[in-house]
């Protein structure tokens, strides 16, 4: 399984409303993505603009290619898109080791 992290900036003050679009576009158009496997979605404390987005993949190419080249893309783009301050920073990581 592959993790993808994504550290999100958002514009001061969309805070709810970029909740619900994110919240939107994960149910609607990324969980029907080949591969998807979970997400979670966090708020910072000390800086309430940054959220982490953990997204869980079978494989790295099930998001870089088969999402990433998709229509899929463009339409999950253009629901949270609108909210970001800057691009976010996207990152993919391998399990080494978990708590029982």
């Amino acid at each position: 399984m592959i993790l993808e992290l994504a550290d999100i900036r958002i514009h001061p003050g969309q805070n709810a409303a970029f909740e619900e679009a994110i919240a939107r576009g994960l149910t609607t158009v990324i969980a029907k993505a080949k591969g998807f496997q979970g997400y979670k979605v966090n708020r910072g404390i000390e800086s309430s603009e940054r959220y982490i987005l953990q997204i869980f993949w079978d494989t790295l190419e099930d998001h870089t290619v088969g999402f990433r080249q998709s229509d899929a893309f463009t339409q999950w783009r253009s629901i949270v898109g609108p909210f970001f301050a800057a691009p976010p920073v996207v990152e993919h990581f391998e399990l080494v080791t978990k708590s029982a």
